[in-house]
């Protein structure tokens, strides 16, 4: 899940979060993780200016980094803050 807020400090700020729900610490950890890192290869994409909030939901325990690269892009996609004209690699 992706929450998107505008901020007025020229950048894109990253929080990400992961709630007891999804199980015990390795598990939220590993959410985490490729949470960070699906946002980190994207970074140079989307648009500055913007606070995002990353919600581990329990289908990423089971899911490797394509694939959570793929569905964030697509999250960036659907609230419009990848840059124009721009192809993520």
């Amino acid at each position: 899940m992706l929450v998107a807020c505008p901020n007025e400090m020229g950048y894109t700020r990253l929080g990400v979060t992961a709630s007891r729900r999804l199980g015990k610490a390795v598990t939220r950890n590993r959410a985490r993780r490729l949470l960070r890192e699906a946002a980190r290869l994207s970074y140079p994409h989307i648009h500055p200016g913007w606070d995002l909030l990353l919600i581990a939901r329990p289908a990423l325990v089971g899911a490797r980094q394509p694939q959570v690269q793929g569905a964030f892009e697509s999250l960036l996609r659907q609230a419009g803050l990848f840059k124009a004209g721009e192809i993520s690699p």
